[in-house]
């Protein structure tokens, strides 16, 4: 098993993760930022949240997952993270896919699919090779979330 769970992930650990991402999406959301969201759990624990932070930095690489790759990375004391599982509310697009390969992130499981950037498009497969991943987890919220948001916009 890459992920140390000490048990199988199940739908139910892996929407309570989710809402953890997606209170990271409101953050971002109340804050006018795209609103994406994002947890590193390892071993049954939040050890990183974040979310996206590209209005407030000026900086179109700080994306919720990059930031919580970092945070999770800092929180180890190394840049694996191959016995994590990460929860982020918006399919990652193709630079975050990049950075989680080069992580070798554990698990990705993710929520809404971006039909548009999400990595899921491309072939082959930008993810480390050994990387486990599982879409569509609340989907429903996590993509009304960023409708709401680009409607308000408009």
């Amino acid at each position: 098993m890459l992920y140390n769970f000490g048990e199988e992930s199940s739908v139910s650990t892996d929407e309570f993760y989710m809402k953890q991402a997606l209170k990271e999406a409101q953050i971002a959301f109340d804050a006018d930022e795209v609103p994406v969201g994002a947890v590193v759990v390892c071993r049954n624990r939040v050890i990183a949240r974040a979310h996206n932070l590209t209005e407030r930095l000026n900086d179109v690489t700080a994306h919720a997952e990059m930031q919580v790759i970092t945070a999770a990375a800092s929180f180890l004391g190394g840049k694996y993270l191959d016995e994590c599982v990460l929860y982020v509310t918006l399919e990652p697009c193709v630079m975050c896919s990049g950075a989680l390969q080069w992580a070798q992130v554990g698990k990705i499981v993710f929520g809404a699919f971006d039909p548009k950037r999400g990595f899921s498009r491309m072939i082959p497969s930008p993810l480390h090779p050994k990387t486990e991943y599982v879409g569509g987890v609340l989907e429903n919220e996590c993509g009304q979330l960023i409708k709401d948001f680009f409607k308000k916009k408009r």
